[in-house]
């Protein structure tokens, strides 16, 4: 009978081996799937934006159109764009740059950030007609010479991702931050800075890590 009790207790104890080995084979595939993802994502951002062509609109504007020049990660573009449009939608619609992206639509999650001269907004509730002529910073834009910036380089070695849906517009908040010298420096500071970008995924232990890894090795500029 005792035999039998320890014949049953072992065969739970290698159970409960069997459960917690392939949970944490679930847990580690799917984090090592995700970084994967995100490490090969920022870099074809950094492709995209260096084989990108400027687009010039040949035709005239058609009834409620406005020709524009948008000056877009050191490229000028020539576009016939309804004055209704938002420069989200003529970023990805257009340009076909759709690092920066759409999330709630409102304002209100940050997924959309991007920066015109060099200051952070929501591209989803500024006017594509608003930025003629102004200098504007897509994630695309960052990288230089095929180099990730600092703050992309931070995201990756502080896993500060899940999903990844947030991240471009957490980055380009960090970078304008990172901008601003008049900013404070300490953790709580940062928080309130970047409380416009909403991570649904709560990776803001990792963000905050990376803002600040990046504002070390940046020596606070960004």
């Amino acid at each position: 009978m005792a035999d039998d009790r320890k014949t049953e207790a072992s065969a739970e104890d290698e159970n409960a081996t069997v459960r917690t080995s392939r949970r944490n084979f679930l847990k580690f595939s799917a984090s090592g799937a995700a970084a994967a993802a995100v490490a090969s994502w920022i870099p074809g951002q950094i492709a995209s934006a260096r084989e990108a062509e400027p687009v010039t609109d040949d035709a005239l504007p058609g009834q409620g159109e406005r020709r524009i020049k948008l000056i877009v990660n050191g490229q000028e573009h020539t576009l016939n764009v309804p004055v209704n449009a938002v420069l989200l939608d003529v970023l990805r619609d257009r340009l076909n740059l759709t690092g920066t992206k759409k999330g709630c639509d409102l304002g209100q999650c940050g997924a959309c950030t991007l920066l015109v001269n060099d200051v952070a907004i929501n591209s989803c509730l500024s006017l594509a007609v608003q930025h003629e002529g102004e200098k504007i910073t897509t994630l695309e834009g960052l990288a230089r010479d095929g180099e990730l910036h600092p703050v992309q380089q931070a995201f990756l070695e502080e896993d500060a991702y899940q999903c990844g849906y947030c991240t471009p517009g957490q980055i380009m908040s960090a970078v304008a931050l990172l901008n601003d010298p008049n900013l404070p420096k300490d953790d709580a500071s940062v928080r309130e800075a970047m409380s416009g970008n909403i991570c649904r995924c709560a990776a803001y232990k990792n963000i905050l890590a990376a803002v600040q890894s990046a504002r070390s090795r940046m020596g606070g500029l960004a």
